[in-house]
């Protein structure tokens, strides 16, 4: 998400760069071959294709899911009996709170849900993903609760951390699934190329109006720094052994 530096040094916010027409926007609109063809055209100039709004939804679905394994192996310690990392779990739960609901999530909410309501298009599927929005946030307050500060532990309840966080995963995994594979899809079918393209555009600025121009690289190496923390950064290790 950063923007590309000019050659005076100054920075181009990454969708400007192509000076792309709504009808790049057609293209991821009508279908894959339209997009396809403005890859290659944008390819072939040296220049970059930008994030389409279900792109960049879905991009903060992995930070989502890298939460998500957070939560895992804060489970799996309790489940052996280990100490609750809770400096670690707090700030999960943090990145959680800042990223996913109150802008991941608020975009959705104001941006996405309404358009495929008012077009009739997944009405029940939207409510059941509004209400789990509301669920998720109030267990992530409970864990924020219960964690502190990230740095003591006299609030700190394993079994009930333990149930939240289970129960966290269980509903986000199919809840993101069912967006990626249904909802976003949707939204290019019931938007029309230009708004298409003007979503993606306030997508970005609201992400670096709340968190700055690399908003979304900080928030990845933010992870990446709590699961080297609790050393479950290396992606070698999920690798089933022969």
């Amino acid at each position: 998400m950063d923007p590309m530096p000019q050659p005076d040094g100054t920075a181009v916010p990454r969708r400007d760069l192509l000076g792309l027409s709504a009808a790049v926007a057609a293209g991821a609109v009508a279908g894959a071959p339209g997009l396809v063809g403005a890859e290659a055209q944008a390819a072939s100039s040296g220049t970059e294709v930008p994030v389409t709004p279900p792109e960049d939804l879905m991009q903060e679905h992995g930070v989502l899911k890298r939460v998500l394994l957070v939560y895992r192996e804060v489970i799996r310690r309790i489940d052996i009996g280990d100490q609750v990392p809770a400096q670690e779990l707090h700030r999960s739960a943090q990145i959680i709170r800042r990223f996913i609901e109150e802008h991941h999530e608020e975009l959705e909410e104001q941006y996405v849900f309404p358009r495929l309501r008012e077009a009739g298009r997944l009405v029940r599927t939207v409510d059941v993903l509004v209400t789990q929005h509301d669920r998720g946030r109030e267990i992530t307050r409970r864990i924020l609760d219960m964690t502190g500060d990230g740095t003591t532990s006299y609030r700190l309840d394993p079994g009930g951390l333990r149930k939240d966080m289970a129960a966290f995963i269980r509903m986000y995994e199919p809840h993101e699934a069912r967006e990626d594979t249904v909802v976003f899809p949707a939204l290019r079918e019931v938007v029309s190329a230009k708004e298409f393209n003007e979503l993606g555009d306030i997508f970005e600025e609201e992400e670096h109006r709340r968190f700055g121009a690399n908003g979304f690289k900080d928030m990845v190496e933010e992870v990446a720094g709590i699961e080297k923390s609790l050393g479950i950064y290396e992606l070698s290790q999920f690798t089933p052994k022969a």
